[in-house]
């Protein structure tokens, strides 16, 4: 069980729709924020899609209850109101620090005391966040792998000033939305998760980028030799490339290199990746 009922996501890309859409399946009332009209638009077309998704994929959701979920989702472009009355804040928005911590900074402000605000940045430490959270005893992280309704684990990294009982209520909270909690015992950028993902995904970049095999075949080498179901490339484009490209453009100076490659060969093109129809693959439904 927990005590927290209302739940806002900041961001309404892949994953923060993901998040908002899962959690208001298992019962929450959440509040969907993005920029603008136009990111709102796109936020109720990647709903109306997870509809067709639950249904497919996740078992009893034919019921009617994937069709119900939207209607348990707010969507707003105003961020005071977005957070007013939040027990919970879970942060989505673009891998960018400053970005990040200007958000906070507002929300601080508008949000009630009670709230706890939690990021699902994929590589930023907690720590880096929470004092422009205003405040670091009720902050944490709270992350989410991509296709939440089946790689259901939340990895749950608080920081030395995060309060021991807050940290139990999220823990809690990822329980009763169906996600597997995976606990952190200290701060680790990139958590369990993509502290083994990114590396590997960078590794392929780089065979890619340096011109030693075109991504199909490192795809299909991965595949056939471990028997995995996907190839990096098709993870790549499943994730969306422009949170890879804002990870690798803020690390060290090869992967700032592998993020130019990305940028001119396939961001600059609209090869975003699944969600635009292209990336290292063409995707025509």
């Amino acid at each position: 069980m927990t005590d927290i009922r209302k739940v806002t996501v900041l961001g309404a890309g892949v994953l923060g729709s993901q998040i908002a859409f899962q959690t208001a399946f298992t019962g929450f009332d959440v509040v969907s924020y993005d920029i603008d009209d136009k990111a709102l638009e796109a936020a109720r077309g990647r709903f109306a899609g997870l509809v067709d998704t639950y249904r497919k994929e996740v078992p009893g959701a034919d019921d009617g209850s994937a069709a119900a979920t939207p209607g348990r989702i707010t969507l707003t472009s105003d961020l005071d109101a977005a957070v007013a009355d939040a027990d919970l804040v879970i942060e989505a928005i673009p891998e960018i620090l400053s970005l990040k911590q200007d958000t906070y900074r507002r929300i601080g402000s508008a949000a009630p005391e009670r709230t706890i605000f939690a990021t699902n940045s994929s590589t930023l430490l907690p720590s880096d966040l929470a004092d422009a959270t205003g405040r670091p005893d009720r902050f944490l992280a709270l992350h989410f792998a991509n296709r939440v309704w089946s790689s259901n684990t939340a990895e749950i990294m608080g920081t030395e000033r995060t309060d021991p009982e807050v940290y139990r209520r999220v823990v809690d909270f990822a329980t009763a939305i169906g996600m597997v909690p995976i606990e952190l015992h200290k701060e680790k950028a990139g958590y369990v998760l993509n502290s083994l993902l990114v590396p590997f995904l960078n590794s392929a970049a780089t065979l890619a980028a340096g011109g030693y095999a075109e991504p199909a075949d490192v795809d299909k080498t991965w595949k056939i030799a471990t028997g995995a179901p996907l190839g990096p490339f098709q993870i790549l484009d499943i994730i969306g490339l422009t949170t890879p490209y804002n990870i690798m453009a803020h690390g060290d100076a090869a992967s700032q290199k592998l993020a130019v490659w990305l940028k001119e060969n396939y961001l600059d093109k609209g090869k975003l990746g699944v969600a635009s129809g292209e990336g290292f693959y063409r995707y025509t439904d």
